[in-house]
């Protein structure tokens, strides 16, 4: 956004943003797109007189959904924080909206202030298929062993080489990522990968489900050595993933 001059102090906001990521071109705006950022920054351009350094913790996909993903910015000349949510959700589009707005210390940075990200991913895993549940979950009618499922998750968790994990051609260079938690749950119908990282590689996590749901639990100890990517399985389809929380600070804060 154009800079203005303005001699008045501005806040310093982290917001709470939930979305269905269906109907959009994942997070970074593109021209002639339709994307969450695009959206935000024009929501953030009718609420605010001006806005800055707008930052996201976590760069979602096509077809990716969010329940806490989160936005840092400078805004002037708009609401008080309390109503700062209220106010945006009425100009933006109803698949997304703030769920929280807060004031923060002028340091806090969505992405380099978080300590770990969380994700889940859903599987419709019933002989038929569910309209309600296409765009939200990867249809698999076929058997899982949710014993094994869970052996491959447990070895997930520590510090590992994931680039097995991500797309080949990468602007990653350090593929070393460190998994906290890691399990399969149990949701009638559904089954849920629910995983915590400090950070994650493109495509990660859809990745690990589509290769958990392929490969032997040994398998999957030799791929974590640094194996390339066309040893690892297919990456699961968008649709599925959430990402459920930023975690901010030794203490677990959002």
């Amino acid at each position: 956004m154009m800079a203005m001059s303005d001699s008045s102090p501005g806040a310093h906001l982290k917001l709470t943003i939930a979305y269905d990521g269906t109907a959009f071109r994942g997070w970074a705006r593109q021209p002639g797109r339709r994307t969450i950022e695009g959206e935000v920054r024009a929501a953030l351009e009718k609420i605010y007189r001006r806005y800055d350094h707008i930052v996201v913790a976590g760069r979602t996909d096509t077809g990716v959904h969010a329940y806490a993903n989160v936005i840092s910015l400078d805004t002037w000349g708009g609401p008080s924080v309390d109503r700062a949510a209220e106010a945006l959700n009425t100009v933006l589009p109803p698949d997304i909206a703030i769920v929280r707005a807060d004031a923060v210390d002028p340091s806090f940075h969505a992405r380099f202030s978080a300590t770990a990200r969380s994700y889940r991913y859903r599987i419709l895993r019933r002989r038929e298929r569910s309209p309600f549940e296409v765009h939200r979950a990867y249809w698999h009618p076929k058997r899982l062993e949710l014993q094994k499922l869970q052996t491959s998750a447990a070895i997930l968790v520590g510090r590992h080489d994931f680039r097995a994990f991500t797309p080949s051609v990468t602007q990653h260079r350090v593929f070393q990522r460190v998994i906290r938690e890691a399990r399969w749950v149990e949701e009638g119908d559904v089954l849920v990968f629910e995983v915590t990282a400090d950070s994650f590689l493109r495509h990660m996590v859809r990745t690990l489900v589509g290769t958990m749901l392929e490969c032997e639990p040994d398998a999957i100890v030799d791929l974590l050595q640094g194996a390339p990517r066309a040893k690892a399985g297919v990456t699961a389809p968008p649709g599925g993933l959430y990402l459920t929380r930023v975690t901010y600070g030794a203490d677990g804060d959002r």
